[in-house]
């Protein structure tokens, strides 16, 4: 009863008249506290200071939740890292980066997540439910930190200004993260010799040198200090691969194996609301509207040219030259890992692709394409 009644508050929030406006980008909210909080994500401005290490925050609560961090008395020990806590739900919490527990799983295709709160942000990419609306444009997202970041390409001003190099930014946080470019590497590991930008890299990267390996392979029994490191081993096994019962192709993870076979089945139930395309995969649909609202937020430090967030890494690659994917039976190297999955048909024979009228296949979509185009009278 509790967790509905939450529900239905949270909706009458949500249909509350939204009538103070952001004069900055426009946004709208139903008060004026809430219009006071995002004023700061344009000005900077954080009013909450932690009185023990002088730490500031632009919100009261990330305030209170912060001060965990000084108080002492903290019962709850994890048994994996000797790491303290002082409330039992924040333990048990971290206790999912040690073991791998995922206890919140996707009814619809499996994706499992440590977090309810991710699972439920998951969910909207089956049902497609965006609630999160520009009142600019139209476009809808699924979180409300993605329209804080679409609303700031409607507007010219951006107020944060790199004092090195002049660049601009729209937020402070991109502007923070734009300024560690400027830094030299003075964080250095007394085992490899490796350097890092923060301290807090540093530390991280000294773990993987620690003796002790938490995280046990369970197909060869290797052991690792850190769960990314497992993970990244495991897709060495074949075994360890979901693959797909239609044509065999292996996966590094159950998503995009949901993805793939959907060019089996033709599923597309992400759909363009400006032209009505539809698309397999909601990322495919993200970049095909950008065709219509001709948005390149992607802009390349070497050139100065714009792009849409896929374009700018492939155009990177114009610039560096480089190749990461090869061929494992000719050598021949190729700049994205797509290009690599086509060429290798040329090899294998694949043909994934089969035309739902005569049952004929083919290595690439535009071959099914264009052999369509027979069966129109």
């Amino acid at each position: 009863m509790k967790r509905k009644s939450r529900s239905r508050f949270g909706d009458q929030r949500r249909n509350r008249k939204k009538t103070c406006v952001c004069e900055i980008c426009g946004q709208a909210f139903s008060g004026n506290s809430e219009l006071t909080i995002h004023k700061r994500t344009h000005t900077g401005e954080k009013p909450y200071k932690c009185e023990v290490c002088d730490k500031a925050f632009s919100v009261a609560r990330y305030l209170t939740d912060h001060k965990w961090i000084h108080i002492k008395n903290k019962p709850h020990q994890c048994q994996f890292c000797d790491k303290t806590f002082s409330k039992k739900s924040r333990l048990n919490l971290h206790v999912r980066i040690h073991t791998g527990e995922k206890p919140f799983q996707c009814d619809i295709c499996g994706e499992a997540f440590s977090r309810n709160s991710l699972l439920s942000v998951h969910k909207w990419s089956h049902t497609g439910e965006n609630p999160f609306c520009c009142e600019i444009c139209g476009r809808s997202f699924s979180q409300n930190s993605y329209l804080s970041q679409h609303i700031m390409t409607h507007i010219e001003t951006k107020p944060f200004i790199c004092e090195i190099c002049g660049k601009t930014f729209s937020f402070k946080k991109n502007l923070t993260y734009h300024s560690v470019t400027h830094l030299e590497k003075s964080h250095h590991c007394d085992i490899c010799s490796k350097s890092f930008y923060c301290k807090n890299h540093l530390t991280n990267h000294e773990s993987s040198h620690v003796g002790d390996k938490l995280y046990s392979c369970n197909y060869c029994e290797e052991t690792f200090c850190q769960r990314s490191l497992l993970h990244r081993h495991k897709l060495a096994h074949p075994e360890a691969k979901p693959s797909c019962a239609v044509c065999g192709r292996k996966f590094s993870n159950k998503r995009n194996l949901t993805v793939h076979l959907r060019i089996h089945t033709g599923e597309k139930p992400y759909h363009c609301e400006i032209c009505g395309k539809s698309f397999a995969a909601n990322s495919n649909l993200t970049r095909h509207v950008q065709i219509h609202t001709g948005e390149k937020p992607y802009h390349c430090d070497i050139c100065g040219k714009s792009f849409s967030q896929n374009n700018l890494k492939r155009h990177n690659f114009v610039h560096t030259g480089e190749r990461p994917f090869q061929c494992e039976i000719c050598g021949r190297a190729f700049t994205f890992k797509t290009d690599l999955h086509k060429h290798v048909r040329t090899h294998t024979g694949e043909k994934p692709y089969c035309c739902e009228i005569c049952g004929k296949a083919y290595s690439y979509t535009y071959s099914l394409n264009t052999h369509r185009l027979t069966h129109i009278v």
